[in-house]
């Protein structure tokens, strides 16, 4: 079964060339097949087919959702009531989740059938998933490189044929730095579009939920399910949901505007510039307006980033304490020392660094000096950005500032780890809707990500725009 999208699966089954069952084990025959790449953590295997069953009987009856023969798989920080949740993480391994996330459950109810939990970096820190205590997921087009981070289990699910859609998350580019690594789509909408509810949290100002998909349409159309306000997460946004089909005609053109500072960075790689360039290139013989731009603030993006989200990480994480639930260490005198064993056992190095880094950062010492400061230095990276998007329809950036690098290479350098977030983390400081349009180098046949950052709540043209872009 060579279909990929949406559509295709669908109108598959409505001719009677295939039904859910067949696609649901068809799924199952490349996920056993591809075990090697170590995307799923674990399969759902009989009851998928009896879910498929279900749905059979529905489409026979005419009662079926949005996305009936649609298999989807989702990241291990997503509650799925009665299945595990351990966040890549051995402090919550054994865990099983209580309720299902509000966003899992609308896939559900348009009779989407969830196939498995998706292998993620170690509560979603880390930027090219390595650092799961499961190990690292690898890409399907060169095994001897990383997908990308947290999120990569999910981008090579996709990227691999493993289900027709999955759900990432992301808090600095999670979703969009994999699906550039694996050549597929990757979406982050606005901040508060989707509720985060049944999301095992990171950053909790910054995380979204997001997806990776074959097309911009499947993109479009998980947003309309998924999109809405929830009674249960009080940040999600009372806005009005709207129809996001995209149209087949594409007849307008853009103001874009791209970075001086992203296209001359010192850390950008030579064949990344190349098709960014050419990128830019087509958008300008295609008739859009192509405008290069100083955006002075980039130096401040990640200092920025990791400040706040470690600040939030050691607060959202002092709950795995080793009593309530997850691990507890055996080796325990008192409550204080049952803590820290509990911790130590559980947390994996990245984990308790930045548990460590934000600590200090919200210490009464240093609370002023590094936290505040960096709350004025967001607002100021979000007005600036939000002036430039009064003036221009679209950011413009690579996704990440090389390709695809080897496992393990950056493991003893983390800045330059870190840095690999310097483009898409300025999206997640702001908010703001943010696109991966894959593509990839002609020389070396590795993906490429170009990425698309919008105006609040303007996801439909965002997704048009780079429905558009991607076919010139």
């Amino acid at each position: 079964m060579p279909s990929k999208t949406i559509k295709e699966i669908q109108d598959l089954i409505l001719k009677g060339n295939a039904n859910c069952e067949n696609v649901v084990k068809h799924y199952l025959s490349s996920i056993n097949e591809q075990k090697h790449l170590n995307a799923f953590i674990e399969v759902f295997e009989e009851e998928a087919i009896e879910r498929a069953k279900e749905i059979d009987l529905k489409i026979n009856e005419g009662k079926a959702g949005k996305l009936a023969g649609v298999v989807v798989g989702i990241k291990d920080v997503l509650c799925y009531k009665d299945h595990s949740i351990t966040c890549g993480s051995g402090i919550l391994k054994g865990f099983k989740s209580l309720y299902t996330a509000t966003a899992v459950q609308k896939l559900i109810d348009e009779d989407a059938i969830i196939i498995g939990i998706l292998n993620c970096d170690e509560f979603a820190m880390g930027s090219s998933n390595e650092t799961s205590v499961y190990g690292p997921t690898l890409n399907a087009i060169d095994n001897k490189r990383v997908p990308g981070g947290s999120s990569g289990g999910s981008a090579v699910a996709v990227q691999a044929g493993l289900c027709t859609v999955s759900l990432g998350t992301d808090t600095g580019g999670s979703v969009r730095q994999p699906a550039g690594f694996c050549k597929v789509w990757g979406f982050k909408p606005t901040y508060s579009r989707i509720s985060r509810y049944g999301l095992a949290s990171y950053a909790s100002s910054f995380d979204c939920i997001g997806t990776f998909t074959n097309c911009a349409e499947d993109a479009a159309l998980l947003l309309e399910i998924m999109a809405g306000e929830d009674d249960k997460d009080s940040t999600s946004s009372s806005s009005k949901k709207e129809s996001y089909e995209l149209e087949e005609e594409q007849s307008k053109t853009y103001k874009v505007a791209y970075l001086a500072e992203a296209l001359n960075h010192e850390g950008l790689s030579p064949q990344v510039r190349n098709v960014f360039q050419d990128t830019l290139s087509k958008l300008e013989e295609a008739g859009n307006q192509v405008e290069e731009i100083e955006f002075d603030l980039l130096p401040y993006l990640l200092p920025t980033y990791y400040i706040l989200t470690t600040a939030e990480a050691s607060s959202n994480l002092s709950r795995y304490d080793g009593v309530r639930f997850g691990h507890r260490s055996d080796h325990a005198e008192n409550p204080e020392i049952l803590y820290k064993k509990s911790r130590t056992e559980g947390f994996g190095p990245e984990v308790q660094k930045r548990i460590m880094l934000g600590t200090f950062v919200l210490s009464a010492d240093y609370f002023d000096a590094y936290y505040v400061k960096a709350l004025k230095a967001r607002k100021l990276i979000r007005n600036k950005t939000l002036e430039i998007l009064k003036k221009y329809d679209f950011i413009i950036t690579p996704t990440a500032p090389t390709e695809p690098f080897k496992l393990g290479e950056k493991n003893k350098d983390q800045m330059a780890m870190y840095l690999g977030d310097i483009f898409t983390v300025q999206a997640s400081l702001c908010g703001l809707p943010s696109l991966n349009i894959p593509f990839s180098n002609k020389d070396s046949g590795l993906p490429v990500g170009v990425q698309i950052t919008g105006k609040p709540f303007n996801e439909k043209e965002l997704l048009q725009a780079g429905n558009f872009f991607s076919k010139l």
